[in-house]
């Protein structure tokens, strides 16, 4: 997992950290888990974090990073919290810390890939599409751990579109023969 954290991200991070009172945790997820976490070279705009800890911090937060913050004005880039992420049970125990020890007070954590795909089901934009391919061939990701994943997902939305989008991916993403 790359640890170099690239411009305009590290020094809208290092700044944070600076105004951080407290010891703050994310989880991040979206294409800036899949650029930061595992090298997808594309640009993105947004730290999209699905859990804070300690959470009461959310609007503080959002005010010193958030999109409308003098942080976003400055470097570009903004935390946005999105809450309707649908993320495997115990996705918590398969987080990675994002250049561990760097910051004084922010804590940066990462999905594993076969999470980090599952939690863009519900969307399924082209975007998201193309993060899951990404992930699926760098990562060389087993289709039978991704379907075991499947069933321990808490859905958002209709369940038959969820298991439509998933055997789409399966046989787009997944059927390639290694090095293809």
């Amino acid at each position: 997992m790359p640890t170099d954290i690239p411009a305009p991200w590290r020094g809208f991070l290092e700044s944070l950290d600076t105004l951080l009172e407290e010891p703050v945790r994310l989880d991040c997820i979206a294409g800036f888990a899949v650029v930061m976490g595992y090298g997808l070279r594309r640009a993105t705009n947004d730290l999209d974090y699905r859990t804070l800890n300690p959470y009461n911090l959310i609007n503080d937060l959002q005010g010193i990073a958030g999109p409308a913050s003098a942080l976003a004005k400055e470097y570009g880039v903004h935390l946005q919290h999105t809450a309707v992420a649908s993320m495997p049970e115990n996705y918590e125990d398969r987080l990675t810390e994002l250049s561990p020890g760097y910051f004084k007070s922010l804590r940066l954590f990462i999905p594993d890939p076969y999470d980090l795909v599952l939690s863009k089901l519900s969307q399924n934009i082209e975007r998201d599409r193309q993060d899951v391919e990404y992930l699926a061939t760098t990562q060389q990701l087993d289709p039978a751990v991704l379907r075991e994943r499947y069933k321990e997902l808490t859905l958002i939305g209709p369940q038959e579109q969820h298991d439509a989008t998933l055997e789409f991916w399966l046989q787009a993403y997944f059927a390639k023969p290694r090095g293809q």
